[in-house]
């Protein structure tokens, strides 16, 4: 058990959404840290502390993996309109994507985030977004958030990462990542992804020269 829990514990890029206890009971949690013997466990309002060995494991949400994959021509051509529409840099956009559904538009997450770029039911309507499964629409709505949470945090993109995966109340309350799991290897994805994807374009313009 304690060699399971370290192992759950030392992975920087979980996702922790389920924790099942050793009777039975499963509780939400938006994020997990060890301190000592305990386990303290990040919930919808506030931090649940249990003894480690009473939380038989940890059960991660869905994400998709991703390690700048390849984008079809047509929806790379998309990627590159949309993102300059709203003066967006394409490979983050693209990196967004990826980490969100892996340029799967008819991906559904189990917090029911649909898309492309994992809109939920609420931020597809705010943005307009008539059907979130139609890859345009979804980019655009997508696009637009991302870029009304980069003003809003002064461009700072990790902030604004952060606010798109954990919503911006949240980031609003201590100006800073918040220390849930889920939005803090989320952040680290994405801009993993981003440099990957900004390093490949300049060798490809380098050999191009």
């Amino acid at each position: 058990m304690a060699a399971l829990l370290a192992a759950m514990l030392g992975a920087a890029t979980a996702r922790a959404e389920t924790a099942v206890l050793r009777n039975g009971q499963r509780l939400a949690v938006t994020g997990y840290e060890r301190d000592g013997a305990r386990l303290l466990l990040h919930v919808s309002g506030g931090v649940v502390a249990l003894p480690a060995d009473e939380v038989v494991r940890i059960e991660p949400e869905d994400y998709f993996p991703a390690n700048a994959a390849p984008v079809e021509p047509p929806l790379e051509t998309s990627i590159r309109e949309t993102a300059s529409r709203h003066q967006l840099d394409a490979n983050l956009l693209a990196s967004v994507i990826a980490v969100e559904s892996r340029f799967d538009p008819r991906a559904v997450s189990r917090k029911n985030a649909k898309g492309l770029m994992q809109l939920m039911p609420g931020t597809s309507t705010r943005m307009g977004v008539a059907d979130v499964f139609d890859p345009r629409q979804n980019m655009e709505g997508g696009a637009r958030y991302l870029r009304e949470l980069l003003d809003r945090y002064k461009q700072d993109t990790k902030l604004a990462l952060a606010a798109y995966n954990a919503g911006p109340g949240r980031v609003d309350r201590i100006q800073a990542i918040p220390y849930i799991t889920e939005t803090r290897a989320y952040v680290y994805r994405v801009m993993q992804e981003w440099r990957a994807r900004a390093a490949k374009a300049e060798r490809e313009a380098k050999g191009t020269n």
